[in-house]
């Protein structure tokens, strides 16, 4: 088993900044692939971006290419949520996630465990 604490959350106005983090319990933490996802009200939970095992690879859906930066430190065993140039859109409930990397791409699902998750909410 792995729990999943997210942090860091809150209210930003358009433009600003956020950093979110992730604490990792139980399990090997530098096993698993790291991945963010979020949900806005009324949507479906997507995809943000992921880190591999070693954080030599990263992986970020369009919306978020070049303002988000993800990075990971297996010795805090904490994986990290760099926001930037934040738009009211970004609102959403953010989910820490823990997988094997083993799907059809090494970002993609499964992922096996989840975080309660991390409100942010930015303002216009």
């Amino acid at each position: 088993q792995v729990q999943l604490v997210e942090s860091g959350g809150g209210l930003v106005q358009a433009g600003g900044s956020l950093r979110l983090s992730c604490a990792a319990s139980g399990r090997t933490f530098s096993s698993f692939v790291m991945a963010w996802y979020r949900q806005a009200p009324g949507k479906e939970r997507e995809f943000v971006t992921a880190i591999s095992w070693t954080g030599l690879n990263t992986y970020y859906a369009d919306p978020v290419k070049s303002r988000f930066t993800i990075s990971r430190d297996n010795a805090k065993n904490t994986v990290y949520l760099e926001m930037n140039k934040l738009k009211p859109e970004d609102t959403a409930v953010y989910y820490c996630a823990a997988g094997p990397g083993d799907g059809s791409t090494w970002y993609g699902p499964p992922y096996d465990y989840w975080g309660q998750g991390t409100q942010v909410t930015v303002s216009s």
